[in-house]
């Protein structure tokens, strides 16, 4: 079932992944105008809201790739993901239908996220896995493979804003609707494919069906017949769980402290810590498993610094393209949504050059190690914000800047994207135990939902005449002195894992 390249399956998870990025995104692409234009949050609100909705989507893949990998498996997975979003998105419609009656169209919205946000935790992590299960360990197109997985991604992400932002950012509050209605229409059609063609196709290495066994029962049977596995000592189990939670209330407290009432924020920055201390406290991982693990740890810290600035898109550069950008192009003026589409419009582009690229240096033992672009990564997302700073620097509120200037931004963010993300799921694939599989997957993805939050949080910095902005003491008063926050924070971590690279390189063990 393979091409001389890579198996057959890999464009069926192409292609599926296509289908539900373009529901993800193109929900995401007037998601932040809804809220300020149909709803009237204020934008501080409305990226609380926002930022509190792609948190959480990317907190449930944790508990998602635990049940994949303990007892639905993959397939099981995606299918009730995949559903429960399609509710989700036909719930917004619903929410953008009924504005003039108030308090329902909140709760609709309200319940449209919760479904959205529970069936991404199904299907995210377990499609992300798969594509790692298509290969035999080591296979050298790993990377390769992650890298056009990921542009499928990014297909689905560019067309989702032009079609939902073109239907549903019209000027009327209530067109809104019909956005969020091809976004379920679309994650309906991702269903249809992926249950009529799944058997056809989802065929490992050995000939076998994938993503039918859970990941952790057929490691399991594989380490009883081995003799691996180690009984774990009852006490031991219980010493770990009483740790877990005295841990987690003093996280909790901690949190609580410095955010009050702000639960979402409360649960993901606590959960970001308590899961990842969990699996170092099976005592199944030897000593070389847990030193991979500690490199997916630490690269996922900075990778928060990563996220909560680039996912400012659906945030803040909205809004700023909306206010503060001149989109008149020979008369027609571009809806400030369909800006959303220039990143993947790129990724597709550079996602298809940048195999070549990695593959070339490799041949010339010139390749960096994965700790070592991801700092690249990062520094390319500073310099991205650099280049907008000169755009806005000594810009009047209300004078709106050209075009170029977000594009130059986006272009060299999506450059720092493919040296980060793609790279980032490989890695994961690469260093984790088949039977934490789909968890670390979901782990992994528990640094974007923190970023993501933070993001939000960033986001509510977003100049307001009126209002005085400050981080840490340094006043935000303008578009540069907001755009200077973000320069100065990936610019940082850039530079320290530059640092870290050679160390984290060795604590992999061999691994690529």
């Amino acid at each position: 079932m393979s091409t001389p390249k890579h198996p057959k399956g890999l464009y069926l998870i192409f292609a599926t992944s296509t289908a539900e990025r373009f529901s993800y995104y193109g929900m995401r692409a007037i998601f932040i105008l809804f809220l300020t234009q149909a709803l009237l949050f204020d934008k501080e609100h409305a990226a609380s809201i926002y930022g509190s909705y792609t948190g959480l989507v990317y907190l449930t893949p944790l508990i998602g790739g635990y049940i994949a990998d303990k007892y639905w498996g993959i397939r099981r997975s995606v299918f009730w993901g995949a559903m429960m979003m399609a509710v989700g998105q036909f719930l917004m419609f619903f929410s953008a239908s009924m504005l003039d009656t108030k308090e329902l169209s909140h709760w609709l919205m309200y319940g449209g996220l919760t479904f959205l946000i529970l069936g991404n935790g199904c299907f995210k992590p377990t499609v992300s896995s798969l594509v790692g299960q298509l290969y035999e360990p080591g296979d050298k197109r790993l990377d390769s493979a992650y890298t056009i997985f990921y542009m499928g991604v990014n297909v689905g992400s560019f067309f989702a804003p032009l079609v939902c932002g073109y239907f549903g950012e019209t000027g009327n509050p209530n067109d809104f609707k019909w956005g969020f209605l091809i976004a379920a229409i679309v994650t309906v059609f991702t269903v249809i494919l992926f249950e009529t063609q799944k058997n056809k196709y989802l065929i490992g290495p050995d000939g076998r069906q994938l993503g039918i066994i859970p990941d952790a029962k057929r490691e399991q049977s594989k380490e009883n017949k081995t003799a691996r596995q180690t009984v774990i000592d009852k006490d031991k189990k219980i010493r770990n769980n009483l740790l877990l939670g005295g841990l987690a209330v003093a996280l909790a407290l901690f949190f609580y402290w410095c955010f009050g009432n702000d639960w979402v924020s409360i649960g993901i920055f606590t959960a970001c810590i308590i899961f990842p201390v969990s699996i170092l406290l099976d005592g199944s991982l030897t000593k070389i498993e847990r030193d991979r693990i500690f490199v997916i740890y630490i690269i996922a810290f900075f990778v928060i610094f990563f996220w909560a600035a680039y996912e400012q898109a659906g945030a803040s550069l909205t809004l700023f393209a909306s206010e503060q950008t001149n989109r008149v192009i020979l008369g027609w003026e571009m809806p400030a949504s369909w800006i959303q589409s220039f990143n993947p419009f790129f990724v597709v582009i550079l996602a298809a050059i940048m195999p070549g690229v990695w593959g070339a240096l490799n041949k010339r033992g010139m390749e960096p190690a994965s700790p070592t672009k991801q700092a690249i990564g990062l520094l390319l997302l500073s310099l991205g914000y650099l280049v907008i700073c000169f755009g806005v620097k000594d810009v009047q509120p209300g004078v709106k800047v050209s075009l170029l200037w977000l594009t130059g931004l986006y272009f060299i963010h999506t450059m720092g994207e493919i040296a980060l993300s793609p790279i980032g799921l490989s890695m994961v694939n690469k260093l984790t135990p088949v039977r934490f599989a789909s968890l670390m997957m979901g782990i992994w993805y528990l640094s974007t939902s923190t970023a993501n939050k933070f993001a939000g949080i960033l986001g509510g910095l977003y100049p307001e005449p009126g209002k005085v902005k400050t981080l840490l003491g340094y006043p935000i008063e303008n578009m540069f002195d907001f755009f200077m926050v973000f320069v100065i924070m990936s610019g940082i971590a850039s530079l320290i894992l530059f640092l870290l690279s050679k160390k984290l390189q060795k604590m992999m063990h061999g691994v690529e």
